[in-house]
C-alpha cells in the first residue's frame, strides 16, 4: 500500500499521491523483452514437442524445424542474459525492483494481506486494497510460478541444448553435466521441461486476467505502469 516514504516523494514533487514512480526503465525493458522471449520459446516449444507431420516436397528442401529450433534457441539465450540482467538491477535498482525476489514469509501482517487479496480475487471483498509495488498475492505468484519455473526452465533447457553442443561446450558443462543425470534420462528432462511449459502458459493467462482486472476493478493503473513506470491511482468513485 502507498508508504509515508512515498507520500513524501509524492509531496516532495509538488504532487498530490495520485501517482508514484514505481518500475525503472530497466525493469519495464525486461518484462517487455521478457514476453517476447516467452511466447517465441511456447510456440517453438510446442513445435518442437509435437512436430509438423510431413511437408511436400522433398525433405531436403526444407528447413523449417530447424529454424523453428534457432528461434527456440535464439529466445533461450535472451531469456537467460535478461534474467542476469533483471538479478544484477534488483541490487542497484529501487526496492520495487527486488520486490520479486524476496518474500517476507516471517511477517504474519504479510500473509494476512496475501489472504485478502486471495478473497478479493475470489470477489469475497466488496473494496480492492491499493498497493504501490505488487500486492502480497501477485508477489507470492511471482516468485513461485514465475521466478522459479523461469529458473528451471532454463537450466532444463540448456541441459538439453548442451548435448547437441557436445561434451567441451559452456552449456554442457554448466549444465547439462548434471541436470541430465539428476533427472535420470534426457527423456525424462524433455518431459519436465514440456511440463514447465504449460505452467509458464498458466502463469500468463492468469497474469494476464489479473492486470486487465484490477485495472479496472481496483482503479489503479497496472498494465500502463509497466509502460511508463508510474502507478497511478484513481478516485475511489468513478
Amino acid at each position: 500500500m502507498l508508504s509515508a516514504q512515498d507520500m513524501q516523494e509524492a509531496a516532495a514533487h509538488g504532487r498530490a499521491v495520485k501517482a508514484v514512480y514505481v518500475y525503472e526503465a530497466p525493469v519495464r525493458l525486461w518484462h517487455w523483452v521478457n514476453a517476447l522471449a516467452i511466447t517465441v520459446l511456447a510456440i517453438t516449444g510446442w513445435f518442437i514437442a509435437s512436430p509438423l507431420p510431413s511437408l511436400p516436397g522433398e525433405a531436403s528442401d526444407h528447413f523449417l524445424m530447424g529454424y523453428i529450433r534457432f528461434a527456440h534457441f535464439s529466445a533461450g539465450y535472451i531469456l537467460l542474459i535478461g534474467f542476469l540482467g533483471r538479478v544484477y538491477w534488483a541490487f542497484v535498482g529501487n526496492p520495487h525492483a527486488r520486490q520479486m525476489f524476496v518474500l517476507p514469509l516471517t511477517n504474519a501482517t504479510w500473509w494476512r494481506e496475501v489472504l485478502f487479496e486471495l478473497r478479493w480475487y475470489l470477489f469475497l471483498e466488496p473494496d480492492p486494497k491499493k498497493y504501490v509495488g505488487h500486492n502480497p498475492l501477485a508477489q507470492l505468484a511471482m516468485f513461485t510460478l514465475f521466478l522459479t519455473t523461469a529458473v528451471f526452465m532454463m537450466v532444463t533447457g540448456f541441459a538439453l541444448y548442451g548435448e547437441g553442443a557436445q561434451a567441451g561446450s559452456w552449456s554442457h558443462t554448466l549444465f547439462t553435466s548434471w541436470v541430465i543425470p539428476l533427472f535420470g534420462q534426457s527423456q525424462d528432462v524433455h518431459t519436465w521441461h514440456h511440463i514447465g511449459l504449460w505452467v509458464i502458459v498458466l502463469f500468463a493467462l492468469i497474469h494476464i486476467y489479473a492486470a486487465l482486472r484490477e485495472d479496472i476493478m481496483s482503479r489503479q493503473s497496472l498494465v500502463s505502469t509497466m509502460l511508463s513506470g508510474w502507478r497511478m491511482f484513481k478516485d475511489d468513485k468513478p
